[in-house]
């Protein structure tokens, strides 16, 4: 039987929520694209509460999603080095380096 989950908090945003977002984030939002904004916010978090609202005990989290679909198991490859360390080729060309790493004008004061 599906276990009852108490109603969560509905949460939604007022237009000037979205205003004050907008001038945090440093954007320039006239008040018709605010209220888009405002709809489209209050969307997502209604698809959220939705999602919240699933019953998912018994559900094993997967750590690879094609799992679910596919009938036959993944093969993943060993985690190994394969190629030989050639920093030093690499690097041969570079006008300044030190210790393994590039050396580049301070560009930062």
């Amino acid at each position: 039987m599906r276990a009852a989950r108490a109603a969560p908090d509905i949460m939604s945003l007022t237009l000037s929520d979205v205003k004050r977002i907008a001038n945090l984030a440093q954007l320039d939002m006239d008040e018709a694209h605010a209220e888009t904004m405002l709809g489209e916010l209050n969307g997502i978090f209604a698809l959220a509460e939705q999602m919240q609202a699933v019953d998912t005990s018994g559900v094993a989290p997967l750590a690879q999603p094609l799992a679910a679909i596919l009938a036959l198991p993944l093969r993943l490859r060993d985690d190994v080095v394969t190629e030989a360390n050639r920093r030093e080729d690499y690097q041969a060309p570079a006008p300044k380096t030190q210790d393994g790493l590039y050396l580049v004008p301070k560009v930062i004061e």
